[in-house]
């Protein structure tokens, strides 16, 4: 009797994060969504090779589209099909979450952006944000914010001691 071999479980579900999203942007109203793949695709996003960095959501005839996402295609797994690493993948939510991201982005100086791709249950989830662009004096404030709070984390460690 041959034993049957388990793939080993990844410790977090998160496949990709946009982390550039949060340095641009101050982000407000966060949804889950899903979204619709190819097996291709989900083949290589369980290898993890997924790239959010310039990814970004568009409105199309009342449909949510996910832009500019990179899904690298595996080698061995999709030598039959044409693979379009860049192609554009739909957002799954329903009518009345559209139409509210909807309204809200036609409001002056909002975008939504992709802040992460992870896996809930056997699906792929997309958290989507809402975003109003930070300028360069906002993004120097929240980097000094981010280092204070290290080093008031530092202090109380060795405080503590």
């Amino acid at each position: 009797m041959s034993k049957s071999k388990k793939k080993p479980k990844s410790s977090s579900p998160t496949i990709a994060l946009n982390k550039k999203a949060k340095h641009d942007y101050f982000l407000e109203d966060k949804m889950e969504a899903g979204l619709a793949l190819t097996g291709w695709e989900v083949k290589s996003l369980r290898e993890g090779k997924c790239q959010l960095l310039d990814s970004f959501v568009n409105f199309h005839k009342g449909e949510m589209w996910l832009t500019g996402a990179l899904i690298t295609p595996l080698n061995q797994a999709s030598t039959h099909v044409v693979a379009e690493p860049r192609r554009e993948r739909k957002l799954l939510l329903h009518r009345r979450e559209i139409e509210r991201m909807m309204q809200k982005v036609q409001a002056k100086g909002y975008t939504c952006v992709c802040t992460a791709l992870y896996w809930k249950g056997h699906r792929v989830k997309a958290e989507i944000a809402l975003a109003k662009g930070k300028q360069s004096h906002d993004k120097r404030n929240s980097a000094k914010d981010k280092d204070w709070a290290k080093q008031k984390e530092r202090l109380m460690k060795h405080s503590v001691r």
